[in-house]
């Protein structure tokens, strides 16, 4: 194990964050707010000295393989969140450490969810960096890194591979530092398009960068309790959802549209799918509430939304899903665990990784049927990987398995196993709502500490796909 490179990774990162730590602090000083000199100013320092004594010297030996990519790349993750929510509790808007613990990994990892009751009553300064930390862990704070750095190939690949969701990870080009420019060069095109989008349905320049940031990651914080349906505006609403849903799909197909090679981004089999889920479920959703909303159009609108900010795993609201039928709140459960495309900014299991499982699983009944016959799981026409179906299965039962756990954890709270386990879902796919408490009108500041801390847990496991925190724990007994 390359300690020394491990811990050079980790101060780049650390050097970045600290950085744009200096953005929430800009915001606070532009709105007056005396309190952020030290409320990011503390944490900026901490994370500057850290990168600085990390990254005084680099390693001579700058090997980095699929252990260390994964380890650096888990511990960077709970290091920035552990030095990321001390704004919350110096400026004393989260006094409870814990509490901004959990708000800052809900961050990061783009989960959506909140412990907090009272949006509104907080600083601009600390609404932007919560929403901010969205934009930063969407795409994720290594690549952010990469695309910056002039890197050694063969070393980024193993990073790009621990950080990016999906069942594989591939180049764009060449050279891995030169893709994780390009697919950061898409994500600031996206953001600053619904941004000017926003300002023209008459959002205020702050809002809509918040709104935009929470968007691009797929995060879904808000700077009001009653989340998107504050505004009340179809325009404000169909903007989020059409972007949302953009960032859903693999950033690699927007490569493949820029340089005109549109048949590859046309016939990709999981987009195909990913689209083909999203109206199936709208329409079905839409007739299913029709007799809750006064028309057609307004039970459309409400349907289509959620939808998308449920695939996506945003967490943006426009209604109260519990008060919808069992049927629509259940098959928007079931959309919590498919997920968005991989390579996207989305959550969940991700459609290409179910894909491969449903069709291994129809390989499997035909040889049943049929021993002699040769039958093989395709995607886009062309055979996968047997690496890429097994590792689809392994994730599976990994995922199921640590959910299991976590959810016998948290039914030693009060809540029952109906709202523990929307809990542990909603954590898990990085969605932000569940149903019964945990919906889009409730929260998490009710649980005990032990609770949210396991939260914070499945919340990292679900945005860094599991092998990361588990090879990091796994490193400590070599």
């Amino acid at each position: 194990m390359n300690y020394k490179m491990i811990m050079y990774m980790m101060g780049q990162i650390f050097k970045v964050v600290g950085l744009f730590m200096l953005l929430p602090a800009a915001v606070g000083l532009y709105y007056g707010e005396d309190h952020v000199v030290t409320s990011f100013g503390i944490p900026f320092l901490i994370l500057v000295t850290i990168a600085f004594l990390f990254t005084v010297k680099k390693p001579k030996d700058n090997s980095v393989y699929s252990m260390e990519g994964f380890v650096s790349v888990a511990a960077s993750w709970i290091g920035v969140s552990a030095i990321g929510a001390l704004p919350f509790v110096i400026s004393g808007e989260i006094p409870n450490y814990v509490d901004a613990l959990f708000e800052t990994v809900s961050g990061f990892t783009t989960t959506g969810a909140t412990i907090l009751s009272d949006i509104e009553s907080m600083s601009r300064s600390c609404l932007f960096w919560r929403s901010f930390t969205h934009w930063l862990g969407g795409m994720g704070i290594l690549m952010f890194v990469l695309a910056i750095m002039s890197s050694n190939d063969s070393r980024t690949m193993h990073m790009m591979r621990a950080e990016c969701a999906g069942p594989n990870v591939g180049r764009l080009v060449s050279k891995s530092s030169f893709s994780a420019r390009i697919l950061y060069g898409i994500y600031i095109f996206l953001t600053v398009s619904e941004i000017i989008l926003l300002l023209c349905g008459g959002m205020s320049l702050y809002d809509s960068v918040i709104h935009a940031c929470s968007s691009a990651g797929t995060g879904g914080f808000s700077t009001y309790s009653a989340s998107i349906g504050h505004f009340n505006s179809l325009y404000i609403e169909m903007v989020i959802a059409a972007f949302i849903i953009l960032f859903g799909v693999n950033f690699n197909l927007y490569y493949y549209l820029i340089i005109r090679k549109f048949s590859l981004a046309f016939k990709n089999e999981e987009v195909r799918v990913y689209f083909g889920t999203i109206i199936f479920a709208t329409v079905i959703i839409t007739l299913n509430i029709m007799r809750l909303y006064d028309n057609f159009g307004g039970a459309l609108r409400h349907a289509f939304f959620m939808v998308a900010s449920t695939i996506t795993s945003t967490g943006f609201a426009t209604a109260d899903i519990t008060q919808w039928p069992v049927f629509s709140q259940t098959l928007l459960v079931l959309l919590m665990f498919v997920g968005s495309c991989a390579g996207s900014t989305g959550g969940g299991m991700k459609v290409s990784r179910i894909m491969i499982i449903v069709k291994t699983g129809i390989k499997e009944l035909k040889y049943i049927v049929n021993p002699r016959a040769v039958a093989t799981v395709k995607m886009d026409g062309k055979p996968v990987d047997r690496d890429v179906v097994r590792g689809a299965a392994s994730y599976l039962v990994l995922f199921l398995m640590l959910m299991a756990v976590s959810l016998l954890l948290i039914t030693l709270d009060k809540y029952s196993i109906e709202e523990s386990a929307s809990a542990v879902i909603t954590c898990m796919n990085n969605i932000g709502f569940g149903v019964g408490a945990f919906g889009p009108n409730g929260g998490f500041g009710d649980l005990n500490s032990f609770s949210k801390i396991v939260l914070c847990f499945d919340m990292l496991l679900g945005r860094l796909e599991i092998y990361p925190l588990i090879m990091l724990f796994a490193s400590k007994r070599r």
